[in-house]
């Protein structure tokens, strides 16, 4: 879609753009741009790149909604939600790292030892994790419950195994992942589920100022939105988190930190599935790397 088409569909949508864009082809589902209107403010495109994404785009939007009541950070207000064109003003921060589209080289947008960054990102995850299933449910989005977490693994593991392959050795580790009951939690909470640097925008000093990207939050295991930090910030950073966000105020159980490791070690099982979903050749054959096979 060239930048004149692009600025039509604005303007169907009622939104009157310039010529000043640019966009990040990085994405999948939906190709990503930075525009300007007439008036000099700046806005975030999502452009869909496949035409069934309208029942995708609806539960985004609804996560939205949910998430911007209860959350004293930034999140994206989609003022434009079609199956065309999502559209939202830019929030004020920037990402804590971004990646270059085309070497995948990664720039830090603030100091990595920033004193401010843990106990503001546990302030926002005790706030994310405290919305109520009741609000969830109303919300009409996913709910698992603790009995339901183990048995979503194991039919990944054998989906995964039978479409793509996966080597003896992380077939294992995650099979005694299962397996250990002391590692999983006895109750769920409201999670973003794709939780990392990259999403996490920040001031120029380090404070939380906004989370991005929340297609995949439903309720589930809160490790999952500590183990993007550790893959980032490492073992002992990981720790500072879950301490901070104890003292602050949220539920944890004995073997938070365990089982963060094994979250983290799981992802190219992650990815694996993601790929399937996806039936795209560059993620099946980055995600068969990871995966040892």
């Amino acid at each position: 879609m060239t930048i004149h088409e692009i600025i039509n569909l604005a303007k169907k949508h009622g939104l009157t753009l310039s010529d000043d864009m640019k966009f990040n082809e990085m994405g999948i589902d939906f190709k990503v741009g930075f525009a300007t209107d007439n008036g000099g403010k700046q806005w975030v495109l999502r452009i869909p790149r496949r035409s069934d994404l309208g029942e995708q785009i609806d539960k985004e939007k609804r996560i939205l909604q949910l998430v911007g009541k209860h959350l004293s950070i930034q999140v994206p207000d989609w003022l434009i939600a079609s199956p065309q064109l999502i559209a939202y003003p830019l929030l004020k921060d920037n990402p804590a790292l971004t990646f270059d589209a085309s070497t995948y080289a990664v720039t830090w947008n603030i100091d990595q030892n920033s004193p401010k960054y843990v106990p503001s990102l546990a302030k926002a995850l005790v706030e994310l994790h405290s919305i109520s299933e009741t609000e969830v449910l109303t919300s009409g989005l996913k709910v698992m419950h603790a009995s339901e977490l183990r048995p979503e693994i194991a039919d990944r593991l054998q989906l995964v195994k039978s479409e793509l392959g996966i080597s003896k050795e992380l077939e294992k580790r995650y099979r005694q992942w299962l397996d250990n009951d002391s590692l999983w939690p006895g109750f769920t909470r409201f999670i973003h589920g794709d939780l990392y640097a990259g999403h996490v925008l920040t001031t120029k000093d380090g404070v939380t100022g906004g989370i991005i990207d929340w297609s995949t939050a439903h309720i589930g295991d809160i490790s999952l939105d500590f183990s993007g930090h550790v893959t980032v910030f490492g073992e002992d950073s990981l720790k500072e988190l879950i301490a901070e966000y104890e003292k602050q105020g949220g539920a944890i159980w004995e073997k938070l930190y365990e089982q963060t490791l094994e979250r983290a070690a799981a992802s190219p099982l992650a990815y694996g599935f993601f790929a399937i979903e996806t039936q795209d050749d560059t993620h099946i054959n980055a995600a068969k790397g990871q995966l040892g096979v």
